[in-house]
């Protein structure tokens, strides 16, 4: 078995040390090298260059956002960041999403050591992630526009007929509204997915919600710097919203996102609640609530990430007569979530990431 070789940079001894020895305890997994900046760290890459980097984003000497976008103009590689909870580190950090790291591991400013022991899973969950991620998929510079990555054609899928042809699901959402409305989910590599979609659509498109796997604070910064560059309202969602024509909900990290009708008028319910898949907001709390409230009135898309989070919402979506898409292998940074969704059945086309844009607008006339 070949080790996933990692390296740790991070000003705080203790979390150098923690992070060291939570790495290490896994069989897969090698630290080769320990740094307190971004400086000591490069020197040490060119001794031997690791598969993942665990950075610190705010750091003495060379700031972390710094050193990630000359990492990925000289060699990409798979880059978690671990940053603090505050909003500073929060917007740097979605700034560092946007360059090209594909995960966030949070640590707070008291406690660090019993939180990082606590949340040492995560750690090492987001490091293996990240190793399986195609980085040829990643965009390194979040100035130059996406090229289309995939193939031209969309592939579609037969309905299963056990699935489709001779059950009626018991949650279906009554005919009363012609409202559609679209859900999209997706995790690592995701916030730059997003971003490809996002901007394409015009501010007509139908209302949208979100679950991007994000820990709290950090979504609010991330609807921010989409409600900058797209023509739809872009937000993080507060119970309550409605979901119209020309806004996006995005859920908001460590609650969960439900879609709800009242008459012909969507909303949405945040809540708290126990982590489904391990995730808080999780993308198939959000996807079966779609099926009940919306049914056949909705698109489900499901996008790049690991493990398995959306793959039976988007199912019981298809059940439920609504369309359902998962981008295509080709452009995924990590194609964990949308094989899970087409293994189980629960899509009906396997789109490009290029053309998603285009398929919600269709979808829309």
């Amino acid at each position: 078995m070949q080790r996933i070789k990692v390296i740790v940079i991070d000003d705080s001894a203790v979390v150098r040390q923690v992070n060291r020895e939570t790495l290490e305890r896994q069989a897969d997994i090698e630290v080769i090298a320990v740094c307190p900046d971004p400086l000591v760290a490069f020197e040490k890459m060119q001794q031997q260059w690791p598969d993942v980097i665990v950075t610190d984003i705010e750091m003495p000497r060379m700031d972390g956002l710094a050193f990630l976008r000359r990492i990925m103009a000289e060699r990409p590689t798979p880059v978690v960041v671990c940053s603090s909870l505050t909003d500073s580190a929060a917007a740097t950090t979605v700034q560092a999403l946007a360059a090209g790291a594909l995960a966030i591991i949070t640590k707070p400013k008291l406690r660090v050591r019993q939180f990082l022991l606590d949340s040492g899973n995560d750690l090492v969950a987001a490091v293996r992630a990240a190793a399986r991620a195609d980085m040829a998929r990643v965009r390194h510079d979040a100035s130059r526009p996406r090229q289309p990555a995939g193939p031209r054609h969309v592939e579609r899928i037969a309905a299963p007929a056990h699935d489709l042809g001779t059950r009626q699901p018991s949650a279906v959402a009554l005919p009363e509204t012609t409202e559609k409305v679209i859900a999209i989910g997706t995790s690592t590599g995701g916030t730059q997915a997003l971003e490809t979609v996002l901007t394409a659509l015009p501010r007509t498109t139908a209302g949208i919600v979100v679950v991007q796997h994000m820990p709290e604070t950090f979504t609010s910064m991330l609807a921010y710097r989409l409600n900058e560059l797209c023509a739809m309202e872009v937000r993080e969602a507060r119970d309550g919203d409605r979901v119209l024509p020309g806004r996006v909900l995005i859920a908001p990290g460590g609650r969960h996102m439900m879609l709800q009708r009242n008459g012909a008028q969507y909303g949405v319910l945040v809540t708290d609640g126990p982590p489904v898949n391990r995730h808080k907001p999780s993308v198939d709390v959000l996807f079966r609530s779609v099926a009940r409230a919306a049914g056949g009135n909705a698109l489900g898309i499901i996008m790049t990430g690991m493990g398995d989070d959306g793959a039976r919402g988007i199912r019981e979506m298809r059940e439920a007569r609504a369309q359902t898409i998962a981008e295509h292998e080709s452009t995924c940074v990590v194609f964990g979530m949308p094989k899970a969704a087409i293994d189980l059945g629960g899509v009906g086309k396997i789109v490009p990431l290029d053309h998603i844009a285009q398929e919600i607008v269709a979808y829309g006339r």
